[in-house]
């Protein structure tokens, strides 16, 4: 059986609800354009309608067809995805995790000072950061791309395309051409794939 990649985003509902769905659904995207298998989805138990409350989104990609379709947590992620620095404290953010993940962080601080805030982060083989606020200089609070509702921005406005570059740059999952065809911030996004700073842990 195919393994299955699970990627956890963590996102603050309602001002960054789009960003953090931007980031699967780019993912999700360029993936099926490679071929694989791909499911993003939102976790409703997190309650995004909420301002600034944590929230997570979810993305999986596999060379064979995804068969826990039904499952709507990632329970055991190699991938977390941080957009907004804070969220580090105080939330077990790598729950789930097997040892050797991959954490990435949106912050303008060093490596070493983030994984103050971590407590588990021996669980990790690999932390980067990539400065998406200030690649972009623009936060999208976007409404449209809500439930329901279109999405007038496009898909990577905002923090999302360079963290998207900065994701397949560390994990090698997804091509950066296929991202280009997708975002509607080409620079941003190869801005984050040579910008992101990665070290190996151990």
């Amino acid at each position: 059986m195919a393994k299955v990649h699970e990627i956890t985003v963590w996102a603050r509902g309602v001002i960054m609800d789009k960003e953090g769905r931007d980031v699967i659904n780019i993912f999700a995207q360029a993936a099926q354009m490679e071929g694989k298998h791909a499911q993003a989805f939102d976790n409703y138990e997190d309650l995004p309608d909420r301002v600034l409350v944590t929230v997570r989104k979810y993305v999986r990609l596999s060379d064979e067809e995804i068969e826990h379709k039904y499952v709507y947590t990632n329970d055991k992620p190699e991938l977390v995805v941080i957009t907004e620095a804070t969220i580090v404290k105080g939330i077990d953010i790598l729950r789930g995790m097997e040892k050797g993940g991959t954490l990435i962080i949106n912050t303008n601080r060093s490596i070493e000072e983030m994984l103050k805030f971590i407590p588990n982060a021996n669980l990790l083989g690999t932390v980067a950061t990539v400065d998406a606020d200030a690649i972009t200089g623009v936060r999208t609070v976007d409404f449209s791309g809500s439930e329901g509702g279109g999405d007038t921005s496009g898909i990577g406005k905002g923090i999302a395309s360079p963290m998207a570059g900065a994701i397949a740059k560390v994990t090698g999952l997804i091509k950066k051409e296929n991202l280009a065809k997708i975002v509607s911030d080409v620079s941003g996004m190869e801005r984050g794939y040579n910008e992101v700073k990665i070290k190996k842990m151990g």
